[in-house]
């Protein structure tokens, strides 16, 4: 049976993965949904109660009746390398590549429908504190006296993008910022803001599960740092063990999210206590790979070539 890897061509973390199925002769084929159509194919029918599907690119054809598993890694959007690209192709491509992919009987990581509810950061959080993680009081307001009034109470605090990313090609990141009490607040009127109480923090740490699987990689912070994706510390990134509490916050945040995988980042504070900043359903694991040399791409493609239960 084959796996399915949804990705675009350029991704080193998918290359990893890739290497590790072809390492355990495990089938796949990769595939990037902007090549759909064009250089990519498909085709599904359904006679008289049977279902038949194919993919094709390359030379290579998966059946969706032999299909195992499908990671959606970082897919492109489909049909943006369409002779004749538009919105609505995309739209009519996504429809018929993802619905004829819910007709199979293959695994996840992660289903379409879980992974854009797991997108949302208001949600995130509630689970978050449902599933057992300390997370840090956290304010999304339009409103600037309800901001301001958050800003007075906490003293530290940081604001946030609420969907992580800012519009652009390519996308950029907002960077996390710290803001003073006494701030202007008037600008949150303009769109929803996120205000968090500020995590004085002495490490990164960074969670990826794979199935059942938990890594956790750490990186000294420098004295107040804010974001750690921005800036050189200086620090490494290294293996570290994961507190049983948290394996078991982490479980109950996958359930109840429905991934099977997950990438999560906390803020270690002085008490050695992790706070939730967030969970990435699709988030990079290649850097801490490289860095600490946990077997995160051998258990990605040990979960995606496991045999059907």
């Amino acid at each position: 049976m084959t796996v399915l890897v949804l990705t675009c061509e350029a991704d080193v973390t998918a290359d990893m993965v890739v290497a590790e199925l072809h390492e355990q002769g495990v089938p796949l084929v990769r595939f990037d949904p902007a090549d759909l159509p064009g250089t990519g194919a498909l085709s599904a029918e359904y006679v008289r109660g049977e279902f038949r599907g194919y993919l094709s690119i390359g030379g290579r054809v998966a059946s969706m009746q032999g299909l195992r598993s499908v990671w959606i890694r970082r897919p492109g959007e489909p049909a943006a390398h369409a002779a004749e690209p538009s919105e609505w192709l995309s739209v009519e491509t996504a429809h018929a590549l993802y619905g004829m992919l819910d007709c199979t009987g293959a695994r996840w990581m992660n289903h379409p429908s879980a992974a854009a509810k797991a997108r949302r950061k208001p949600w995130q959080l509630r689970v978050a504190h449902q599933s057992g993680f300390p997370v840090p009081a956290t304010l999304l307001t339009t409103h600037p006296s309800m901001a301001r009034q958050f800003a007075e109470q906490y003293r530290n605090v940081v604001v946030k993008s609420v969907s992580g990313k800012s519009p652009g090609d390519p996308p950029m990141a907002l960077p996390t910022t710290l803001v003073p009490p006494d701030a202007d607040f008037s600008g949150v009127a303009a769109a929803p803001t996120l205000l968090q109480r500020y995590v004085a923090k002495r490490a990164d740490v960074r969670l990826t599960s794979v199935g059942d699987q938990h890594f956790a990689a750490r990186k000294a912070a420098e004295p107040g740092q804010v974001d750690g994706r921005y800036g050189d510390t200086g620090h490494e990134w290294e293996p570290v063990e994961v507190p049983a509490q948290i394996a078991r916050a982490v479980e109950a945040y996958k359930k109840q999210a429905e991934l099977a995988y997950g990438a999560f980042d906390f803020a270690e504070d002085s008490t050695g206590t992790w706070w939730f900043l967030e969970c990435n359903q699709g988030g990079q694991f290649g850097f801490v790979e490289l860095e600490t040399g946990l077997p995160i791409a051998r258990a990605v493609a040990s979960w995606l070539g496991a045999e059907p239960m």
